[in-house]
């Protein structure tokens, strides 16, 4: 077994822009950091026969990576006729408005602010051209519009970032909640166990061949961060950050004020249910 196998979700390693699956392709925006890993993958998503495809997830608002994109799309034969968000983080979404001005196309996403075009995005949608089938599953929590996108012929699922490549993702409290959060890991646990989902094409880090191993780490994840938390909070931690400097004191301090969006989430959600 390779160190990357014994990873959760078994990660394929280097993230690299190209093929990932049989519809879906990466193109990865040069935007590393210690936020977003490697980059924005931004997925270009089509049937292998078909001349039309739709991109998830543009990425910033980079010209040099937004013609690359296309480029990309064209050089397979494919012409992009949709956009997709998983949710409005700038790295994902800042480009969508360049991006459909240069390929002519509407934008789609949960979010009415981030439309162009009369279409929005629910739960339930399916989105079918060229042959492709994407099923939105909404998974809020890390924000209050996230998505996913179900692509059945390829056993996968498209996460944004509810689920990464690698490492966990964060609750960016206040419009994140960890009580929808954990329902929707609960609901992607859902979706490789009743629907054979076995590949997560993240918004960050490399491709996941193991999806449930994936899910199953994040609620454990949670449920230890959680136990943690309380258990700071109950030997007389009060503050956010006081909580973040007993938690995650093995996390990198540049790290600390995203945990502390997770921390303020999870405080809350101690709360809501009467444990603190």
């Amino acid at each position: 077994m390779t160190e990357a196998a014994a990873l959760p979700g078994q990660p394929r390693g280097t993230v690299l822009s190209g093929p990932a699956t049989a519809r879906a392709v990466n193109v990865l925006a040069p935007n590393a950091s210690a936020m977003t890993l490697d980059g924005t993958n931004t997925w270009i998503v089509s049937e292998p026969d078909s001349e039309l495809a739709v991109v998830i997830d543009p990425g910033p608002l980079d010209d040099v990576h937004l013609r690359r994109v296309l480029d990309t799309a064209e050089k397979a034969g494919k012409r992009v006729a949709l956009t997709l968000l998983t949710h409005g983080h700038p790295d994902h979404a800042e480009g969508a408005s360049r991006f459909a001005e240069l390929s002519g196309t509407a934008v789609r996403a949960l979010d009415p602010a981030l439309r162009l075009g009369d279409e929005g995005l629910a739960a339930g949608d399916v989105i079918s051209l060229g042959g492709l089938e994407l099923r939105v599953v909404p998974t809020p929590g890390h924000t209050s519009d996230s998505l996913c996108f179900h692509l059945p012929a390829d056993r996968a699922v498209l996460t944004g970032d509810t689920v990464l490549g690698r490492g966990t993702t964060v609750v960016a409290h206040p419009d994140g909640r960890l009580g929808d959060y954990l329902d929707s890991l609960r609901r992607l646990r859902s979706l490789t166990v009743d629907d054979g989902v076995h590949t997560v094409l993240p918004g960050h880090g490399p491709v996941l061949d193991d999806a449930q191993g994936a899910v199953e780490f994040y609620l454990a994840h949670r449920a230890h961060r959680l136990a943690q938390v309380e258990t700071a909070v109950e030997s007389g931690l009060r503050s956010p950050e006081e909580v973040v400097a007993r938690v995650y004191v093995d996390v990198d301090r540049s790290l600390w004020p995203a945990a502390e969006l997770s921390v303020r989430a999870q405080m809350d959600y101690l709360r809501e249910h009467g444990l603190i």
